[in-house]
């Protein structure tokens, strides 16, 4: 569903990113309006992601960019090598995919 995005490691880095921060499952159902801790615990399993909202909303809580909150596959589906002979703006996306690749899965 997201090619790009690994769930898993996504909901794994939520949850420790709550817990270094203090906030609680309790704490973070309320901040964010939510009816019932369920969609909070899926995304600790990696079954869904936030909506762009409550990524926009923890990203202002936890005092980071949005993108940090999530972790890219380590594969180049979309951005392979052959890029590199691609026009700039796709080498820069590219570099830029790469590195940020590298970084969250170093």
């Amino acid at each position: 569903m997201y090619e790009n995005i690994d769930m898993e490691r996504t909901g794994i880095l939520l949850k420790e990113m709550f817990d270094k921060s203090g906030y609680t499952v309790k704490d973070i159902q309320k901040i964010l309006h939510l009816s019932c801790p369920q969609p909070i615990y899926r995304w600790f399993k990696g079954n869904i992601l936030p909506s762009v909202d409550h990524l926009y909303v923890l990203s202002r809580l936890l005092k980071v960019h949005m993108e940090d909150l999530l972790v890219p596959k380590c594969e180049y589906s979309i951005f392979t090598e052959k890029y590199g002979e691609k026009p700039l703006g796709e080498k820069r996306l590219y570099e830029y995919w790469k590195r940020l690749c590298i970084k969250k899965c170093a």
